[in-house]
C-alpha cells in the first residue's frame, strides 16, 4: 500500500541511516575516543531481547593482544587448518537461491576492488583482511554463553545492528566479520576466553576511509515480495 501521507524529518532521517548504512573496510587511523564507543554499546544494548536476558559480550582487544590474534588466524587460515565453528552460519548444502546472492555479494566487493574473478593472490589478500579487523581503530570480538539457543543468537544479532547503527548515525563505519567464528578455539586460546564463551564473530568500528574503493561496495537488497506475504482467510 502506498505511503499517503508524507514522511517527518525523523522518519526521513531514520529511514536515510538505514539506507546509507554499508560494510565498511577500510579505515582512516583516527582513533575512536573511548567514551564514544562505551556510549555506542549503551545505546546497543536497548535492542530488544526476551525476558531482557541481554545475551552476548563485546570484547574489545587492543594492542600486542590484538596483534597476536591477528597473526594466529592468519596462521590458521594460511595452513588451511579444520574450521570447527561454535555455530553453523550457512546452510548445508547451500539452496541455489542463496548460493547465486553469495556469489552476487562476492561479485560486488572485488568487483568494487577491480579484482578480477580468477585472481586469487588478490582475492585472499583481500579476505586476510578480515583477521586484521580491516586494520580498525577498535577490534571487538563478539561471544555468547554456550548455553544459549537460537534466541540468544536472535537477540545478540538485535544488539549487533543496533550497535553498527548507532556507529553509523555518529558518522562512523563498520564491518560484522564472520571469518573470526572459524577458528573459535583459537580466539578462546589467544584471549584466554573459557571454552563456554562461544565465538559469534568480530566487529570492525572506525571512521571510514572516504577514498577507499572498497567502501564503495554496495550490494542488493531482496525485493519485498520474497519475503513478505499476507495470510488471512
Amino acid at each position: 500500500m502506498p505511503i499517503s501521507e508524507p514522511m517527518s524529518p525523523e522518519s526521513q532521517a531514520h529511514e536515510a541511516l538505514l539506507t546509507a548504512r554499508r560494510s565498511m573496510r577500510a579505515y582512516l587511523q583516527q582513533p575512536v575516543p573511548d567514551v564514544l564507543l562505551q556510549s555506542l554499546l549503551i545505546q546497543a544494548r536497548r535492542a530488544p531481547s526476551g525476558a531482557n536476558l541481554q545475551p552476548g559480550h563485546f570484547l574489545q582487544v587492543r594492542g600486542g593482544l590484538r596483534q597476536a590474534l591477528s597473526q594466529a588466524l592468519l596462521a590458521d587460515w594460511q595452513a588451511g587448518a579444520p574450521e570447527q565453528e561454535d555455530y553453523a552460519y550457512f546452510p548445508r548444502p547451500m539452496p541455489m537461491g542463496l548460493r547465486k546472492r553469495q556469489a552476487a555479494s562476492a561479485q560486488a566487493l572485488y568487483g568494487a576492488l577491480g579484482v578480477a574473478r580468477d585472481d586469487r593472490a588478490g582475492r585472499d589478500a583481500q579476505f586476510a583482511r578480515n583477521y586484521r579487523f580491516f586494520d580498525a581503530p577498535v577490534a571487538l570480538v563478539v561471544t555468547i554463553d554456550q548455553r544459549f539457543g537460537a534466541g540468544g543468537y536472535m537477540d545478540l544479532g538485535m544488539s549487533l545492528y543496533g550497535l553498527q547503527l548507532a556507529a553509523a548515525a555518529a558518522g562512523l563505519g563498520s564491518c560484522a566479520i564472520g571469518a573470526l567464528a572459524s577458528y573459535p578455539q583459537t580466539v578462546r586460546r589467544v584471549l584466554g576466553l573459557a571454552s563456554s564463551e562461544h565465538i559469534v564473530c568480530g566487529l570492525a568500528l572506525g571512521w571510514p576511509d572516504p577514498e577507499a574503493a572498497v567502501n564503495r561496495t554496495c550490494t542488493e537488497r531482496a525485493a519485498l515480495a520474497d519475503y513478505f506475504r499476507v495470510l488471512e482467510s
